[in-house]
């Protein structure tokens, strides 16, 4: 069942770099985005991954923790961490689990060929463990400063009721 604006997000099991083992309701407790990427290491992947990585700071101030995730094999994932030096977790999903949840598996066309492929996609989720903002069909340019700009309202919003 995937989640639509103001439901909670199902609890999956993950495997993240760093070889840890975690629960999306393990997040719960401060605001989280939840960004999906088609490969690790390809040229937009790399891209949206810096743009992130270089907002660190910010999302942090805004106590809004980052993960990615594709359905790249974990291997994959800690090198393309490393390599870009991320200092967020990367989400292995190689059985699609996590991008089915939502619904960011598409039918897309590439010279011609159609195939299933990730649709690069995020999600931003309260601090409660609900889904509060979603994009899809992301572009990459100006995407990271849009999330910003949507984590910094929504924990202003919950200060406000705090």
């Amino acid at each position: 069942m995937t989640p639509t604006l103001g439901d909670p997000i199902p609890d999956l099991e993950l495997k993240t770099t760093g070889g840890r083992t975690v629960q999306l309701s393990d997040y719960r407790g401060q605001q989280l985005v939840l960004y999906f990427y088609p490969k690790a290491s390809t040229p937009g992947c790399t891209q949206e991954g810096q743009d992130f990585r270089d907002a660190a700071d910010a999302f942090t101030a805004a106590d809004t923790l980052i993960l990615g995730a594709s359905r790249d094999g974990l291997k994959a994932q800690e090198n393309f961490k490393a390599k870009q030096g991320f200092p967020f977790d990367l989400i292995a999903d190689p059985d699609e689990a996590l991008c089915r949840a939502f619904d960011v598996i598409k039918l897309k066309k590439m010279y011609g060929k159609e195939s299933l492929g990730v649709e690069r996609s995020t999600f931003l989720i309260d601090a409660t463990g609900v889904l509060r903002q979603e994009w899809r069909a992301v572009k990459v340019k100006g995407h990271v400063e849009e999330v910003l700009a949507a984590a910094l309202a929504l924990e202003a919003r919950a200060l406000i009721r705090q």
